[in-house]
């Protein structure tokens, strides 16, 4: 059940950063399900893989790296999933960066575990 709330919180914070970044299009809520689904499995997945394999690059960047991948990430994303759109290589930097936000945001507000209640 937690794993439907969060994949569901990260939804709506796919629908929310349109609003807070123009250059970022989710045409509708089956979309935002689909990509948040898609960029799940992408961020558990593919994205591990990347880290290690561009360790080098991440250490000389002091971690700045990691922004790029995950917009790398968010890109990839979004040209598998119709309906979901992003403008340029900033703009899948900084959507990237305020979907991980919002939705850190949301899941905080949102999911309490048993130990805080």
């Amino acid at each position: 059940m937690r794993l439907l709330l969060t994949w569901l919180i990260n939804a709506l914070a796919l629908l929310a950063v349109p609003y807070l970044m123009h250059s970022v299009q989710v045409d509708s809520f089956g979309s935002a399900l689909l990509a948040a689904l898609i960029l799940g499995f992408v961020n558990t997945i593919v994205r591990p893989i990347l880290v290690v394999l561009t360790l080098p690059v991440t250490v000389l960047t002091l971690g700045l790296f990691i922004l790029v991948i995950n917009g790398l990430m968010f890109w990839v994303v979004a040209q598998l999933v119709g309906g979901f759109h992003v403008a340029g290589f900033w703009s899948t930097v900084g959507g990237a960066l305020l979907y991980s936000v919002v939705s850190w945001a949301l899941s905080t507000l949102l999911l309490k575990s048993g130990s805080n209640q």
